[in-house]
């Protein structure tokens, strides 16, 4: 199962790292891209969660690390989807939480 999440969160990470460049750039992201992305990363957590409260020990520090970089995701989306652009900032502080909580769980894991 935490395999699966590590899964999941890779390749929310590499459509992240897409995304974040037109971002940077201040483009309008790809709608496609983006409601994949946010899927992918929640099935993940969705997964760790399960995993969290079947096994112990428990990947706790990296749970909330990513779990504060959904809601990072939600604020994201919602301005993107209001606006035209979310602002460069916060996109990148979503995902150097995400980042950290990601490396987190890879060390937990192996």
């Amino acid at each position: 199962m935490i395999i699966a999440a590590i899964v999941l969160f890779s390749l929310a990470a590499l459509l992240g790292i897409f995304l974040l460049t037109f971002v940077l750039r201040g483009k309008e992201t790809p709608k496609a891209v983006t409601f994949t992305h946010g899927p992918l990363a929640a099935a993940g957590l969705v997964l760790l969660i399960i995993y969290a409260f079947q096994y112990s020990p428990a990947p706790i520090a990296s749970l909330v690390l990513l779990i504060i970089a959904a809601i990072g995701g939600f604020v994201l989306i919602t301005l993107d989807l209001t606006r035209s652009s979310a602002p460069k900032w916060l996109a990148l502080l979503h995902g150097l939480i995400a980042v950290s909580g990601f490396i987190l769980l890879l060390k937990f894991a192996f």
